[in-house]
């Protein structure tokens, strides 16, 4: 019976991007705005984020073929397409997978809270922030914005169609932290604290490899099932001597 889930499904984080320094720097400085000139679809990698990107490719590229991706889903922003391509021409196998950009992998919409930081929310709308933080980030939705919860709406979708039309596939996700988060919580069928629970934990590094494996039951009876491989999987970068960042992505502050 052919399975009806990829055979392998990675989901990795974009490497560092302009937008986590220059949210690094307004943090540091207790500026209420961080400073970027862009749209966020706009930012681009930075000059680390593109050798993080490039020590990835290279270890897909040692994957023996049988390993390898197939198809390559990618947020349309700059800094994962840019991620994405990087990847598979260092791995040298751009010609022989398909790139597919996919809104519903973008980062997570923060609405009035774009380009803010902590302080600046608090002092711009102190009740907004204090509603933030009462209801949490699974289910807070700024105005203009989404929740977690929308995003992991647009997700299921996108699951439902990788199961349509890539079954039996090696699958990679090149896309936020936030689709990270939210890939893990539909995949591994989380609840809200466990999902919470993990992302206190610390924040997504930038070219992590998150992957699952399509099993079967010893019996061979059951569909398959995903088998959790990888979580925060950094060796190909500590194996080179890349540094890794784990920075919140710039658009807004991490939630209490």
């Amino acid at each position: 019976m052919t399975p009806k889930l990829p055979q392998i499904l990675w989901v990795i984080r974009h490497g560092q991007s302009a937008g986590n320094v220059a949210r690094d720097a307004a943090e540091a400085g207790g500026l209420h705005v961080i400073d970027i000139a862009t749209r966020d679809i706009d930012v681009p990698l930075s000059g680390l984020g593109r050798r993080q990107s490039e020590s990835l490719g290279r270890w897909f590229g040692e994957l023996a073929p049988p390993e390898q991706p197939q198809v390559v889903l990618c947020s349309p922003y700059v800094r994962a397409q840019e991620t994405a391509r990087l990847l598979l021409g260092t791995a040298g196998i751009a010609s022989s997978t398909k790139l597919r950009l996919d809104e519903r992998l973008r980062e997570k919409e923060f609405g009035i809270l774009d380009r803010l930081t902590h302080l600046g929310i608090t002092d711009k709308d102190p009740e907004l922030s204090e509603q933030r933080a009462h209801v949490g980030k699974f289910y807070f939705r700024p105005p203009g914005g989404e929740s977690w919860c929308d995003v992991i709406l647009r997700l299921r979708s996108l699951l439902e169609m990788v199961t349509r039309e890539y079954a039996g596939q090696r699958v990679l996700v090149v896309a936020h932290q936030v689709i990270v988060n939210c890939m893990r919580y539909l995949v591994e069928q989380m609840d809200e604290a466990t999902i919470l629970g993990l992302d206190r934990l610390g924040d997504i590094p930038n070219c992590s490899v998150t992957s699952y494996r399509a099993v079967r039951d010893e019996g061979g009876d059951e569909e398959p099932a995903y088998r959790l491989d990888l979580v925060n999987f950094l060796a190909p970068l500590l194996e080179e001597g890349t540094p890794v960042t784990a920075e919140p992505d710039a658009s807004v502050a991490p939630s209490p």
